[in-house]
């Protein structure tokens, strides 16, 4: 009776030994990300990532400077949120070093929504039209826009348009540019808003489905992006391998059923 006592003691110590090496050997990763879908992919692969011997922290944000703002500071190790047109414009703007640090992960198809129209076609002269605030997205949307042929721009190559340069507005719409988060809040309120994916997939609206128009080719791929100090840390490298992995690829067909494509 002693003995298997003491055989029991001592394979619960092993046990309790080898859960805390095991604890001790993870390598914890903090990525921001926004809610949907790049929190909800992350997740996915927590527990992948964890056999892998990397513990993977998600910081959620609903805002597209702090994510940036806090892996530049070394406050979180990395962030999941956007493309390479944002990122470049933000190091420009904000003198900051970010780079990126995996493959292109997912294109979320940008998508001019209204809850009082069915087409385009329908929108009344001097129509009130709403686009995120940021110089980047700004810019996409009004390329959508122009797409979508609302608006005539006088370059379709630059990526980086304003309301300066509208060539033509033949049903002279009113632009105004507010924070992409509330552009869902704000549907109702006016006649057609161009809302990113992220934020469109959070109030229930699907693309695919609801928009009356969308991107049909776009440069703007979400991936992973940290500083140059931590691009080829362990950790870091094991996140982007994950996200370009078959699994990967699986949930996000699965999950978002072509609101959200696999860019790899």
């Amino acid at each position: 009776m002693k003995k298997n006592i003491a055989r029991f003691a001592f394979t619960a110590v092993t046990a309790l030994w080898g859960a805390q090496t095991l604890a001790a050997d993870l390598v914890t990763v903090t990525v921001a990300a926004s809610p949907v879908p790049h929190a909800e992919i992350l997740e996915a692969l927590k527990p992948t990532l964890a056999k892998q011997g990397v513990k993977l922290e998600v910081k959620v944000f609903n805002d597209y400077v702090q994510p940036n703002l806090q892996v530049s500071e070394k406050r979180l190790d990395a962030n999941f949120f956007q493309h390479i047109p944002y990122l470049d414009k933000f190091n420009k703007d904000r003198g900051t070093k970010l780079v990126v640090a995996s493959k292109p992960v997912h294109i979320e198809p940008f998508g001019a929504y209204s809850s009082k129209f069915k087409k385009v076609a329908d929108l009344p002269k001097g129509a009130t039209v709403a686009i995120p605030n940021d110089p980047t997205n700004a810019g996409r949307a009004l390329l959508l826009l122009d797409q979508g042929g609302v608006i005539k721009l006088k370059d379709r190559n630059n990526l980086y348009p304003t309301v300066k340069d509208i060539a033509s507005n033949a049903k002279q719409v009113k632009i105004k540019e507010l924070e992409a988060a509330t552009l869902p809040r704000v549907l109702p309120q006016v006649d057609l808003a161009l809302i990113n994916a992220n934020y469109a997939l959070e109030a229930k609206l699907n693309p695919k489905r609801d928009a009356l128009f969308i991107e049909t080719t776009s440069p703007y791929a979400n991936l992973l992006v940290t500083r140059a100090d931590n691009k080829d840390s362990v950790g870091v490298k094991k996140l982007a391998a994950a996200l370009a992995s078959p699994e990967a690829r699986k949930f996000i067909e699965s999950k978002y059923q072509g609101a959200v494509i696999p860019a790899f």
